[in-house]
C-alpha cells in the first residue's frame, strides 16, 4: 500500500505543537524554552497553509468572475 506524502505531512503541524505542549507541562522551569520553536513553528505551517489556501480560492473566484463578464 502506498501512502500519501501529502496525508502524512498533514500530521506534522499538529504533532509539533502536541510535543511542545507536552514538553511545556512536564519539563522542568529550566529547560522549557527549549520547546517553545517547536510549538511555534507547527503554529505557522498551519498559519501559512490557511492564508495560502485562501488568497488561492480568492484567485479562483476572480477568474471565474472575470471569464463570466466576458460572456
Amino acid at each position: 500500500m502506498k501512502i500519501n506524502k501529502r496525508f502524512l505531512l498533514s500530521f506534522v503541524a499538529p504533532l509539533m505543537i502536541f510535543i511542545s505542549a507536552i514538553g511545556l507541562i512536564l519539563r522542568d522551569n529550566t529547560r522549557r524554552i527549549f520547546y517553545l520553536p517547536i510549538g511555534l513553528m507547527g503554529i505557522s505551517i498551519i498559519l501559512e497553509k490557511d492564508l495560502s489556501r485562501r488568497l488561492d480560492r480568492k484567485n479562483i473566484l476572480n477568474k471565474i468572475k472575470s471569464y463570466q463578464k466576458v460572456k
